[in-house]
């Protein structure tokens, strides 16, 4: 934990140093993991672009199907082959982005580890085709063997992932394993015994003892996804086990040294909830934590007038009673003033009225007071709910990211958050 880390005082989480991160050569991988919508993909590609500008060779993994990324990068499209981004990098350093192809990346496993005809005949099977595009757990299996595949390559320095929008954040870790387990468990190799018998001894062991399951299964599955199922398993027979080996090694990848997490969430209570239980899940399986991003945190550069004062003033600007400056001399408004008129020197036919213009300047004012008032209480409330996480975990450090105007949707953009990311703290903060 003392790596990237600088501590800011007693009261305040240990800070996040992102570019100590991401300078480190150590670093060769950067999970970046959380709860949907909280700016994942976002953090995952400005961390990048600032990554490559500064020195390193890093390639963004992405799973957002929205092609955010692709975008805001300046790329037509993103695919499962690694695209280079123009115009970023410096002293060497350079970038690479993709997206994950789900099914092209299990069809490349098939391919790499099945002979020619066997690899067509798994393609071709329509049990396979459903499993590979849409099998519970099979986004983040496959992310993680592009990970893999990625890691084995010398192409880049640094592996930056945007891990799959879940329900739970927590399916980034179970998936594979489950995936891994449902390929290599009891149910497949029940169903692929008769094969492994062979011969009339297969037969006869498929006749009596598979044909009250069988039976059973076709009433559940039916006879032609059964069969399916069955052609799928002979043919995938010699794959299954390093299925398992590899969820295993990308596993022991995770816990690697080089491999840091970042928490990403937002300032509210069911984010930062989940970003708690996510950083206990990954002390449980002693993968690194690097620290929390928290995003989209609001600051204001005049957190020296609180909401009370500034709606207690809104209040009396409202109600007439505020106390005006006159001459360098305080004194209250007399109502009567307001009725006498004032001519304009430059037009005599011109009269205007000292209390219409007041009035407009202070309900003006007062507007902005109430604005000041709601961005205060705003700030208030998502410090008590970071207070909350810090005194769960006070040992992790954070990274506050101020709260852009608008979308990101260009590599300026993206430095912009970059830029955040490295000051670790709300803009006026």
């Amino acid at each position: 934990m003392s790596e990237g880390v600088d501590t800011v005082g007693l009261d305040s989480p240990p800070r996040l140093a992102v570019d100590g991160l991401l300078d480190d050569p150590g670093t060769r991988i950067i999970v970046c993991c959380g709860a949907g919508g909280v700016g994942k993909t976002t953090t995952a590609a400005a961390l990048g672009v600032r990554a490559a500008e500064r020195g390193r060779k890093a390639v963004v993994l992405t799973i957002d199907p929205a092609r955010r990324l692709a975008q805001s990068m300046g790329i037509d499209s993103l695919d499962n082959t690694p695209r280079e981004v123009g115009g970023v990098g410096a002293d060497g350093g350079g970038l690479h982005a993709m997206m994950l192809d789900m099914k092209r990346t299990f069809d490349e496993i098939v391919e790499a580890h099945a002979d020619g005809e066997r690899a067509r005949a798994i393609l071709a099977n329509p049990f396979y085709q459903s499993l590979s595009a849409g099998f519970a757990g099979t986004q983040e299996y496959m992310a993680m063997e592009k990970l893999g595949q990625l890691r084995a390559r010398d192409d880049w320095d640094l592996i930056i992932v945007d891990t799959p929008p879940s329900r739970s954040a927590l399916d980034f870790l179970d998936a594979p394993k489950r995936l891994g387990s449902f390929l290599d468990g009891k149910f497949i190799r029940v169903l692929m015994a008769p094969a492994k018998v062979g011969g009339r001894a297969g037969m006869k062991f498929l006749n009596v003892g598979m044909s009250i399951m069988t039976g059973t299964l076709s009433k559940l599955m039916g006879a032609s996804l059964l069969k399916d199922v069955q052609t799928f398993v002979a043919a995938m027979d010699t794959m299954f086990g390093g299925f398992r080996t590899r969820a295993d090694a990308t596993f022991r990848l995770l816990q690697a040294p080089g491999t840091a997490f970042l928490v990403v969430a937002a300032p509210e209570p069911d984010a930062l909830r989940e970003a708690a239980y996510f950083v206990e899940r990954l002390a449980a399986e002693k993968m690194p934590l690097a620290g929390l991003v928290l995003n989209r945190v609001h600051g204001s550069g005049a957190d020296r007038l609180s909401a009370e004062r500034a709606l207690a003033a809104a209040e009396n600007l409202e109600d007439g009673g505020i106390v005006d400056q006159e001459s360098g001399k305080a004194g209250l408004r007399d109502p009567a003033d307001d009725d006498s008129p004032e001519t304009d020197n430059d037009d005599p036919g011109n009269v205007t009225h000292p209390s219409d213009s007041s009035a407009v300047v202070d309900g003006i004012t007062a507007g902005l007071l109430r604005l000041h008032a709601e961005r205060m209480q705003v700030i208030a409330r998502e410090q008590r709910t970071r207070d909350r996480f810090t005194s769960l975990h006070p040992e992790v450090a954070v990274a506050e990211v101020a709260a852009l105007p608008g979308d990101v949707h260009d590599l300026a953009g993206l430095r912009a958050i970059g830029e955040r990311l490295a000051a670790g703290v709300p803009a006026g903060a």
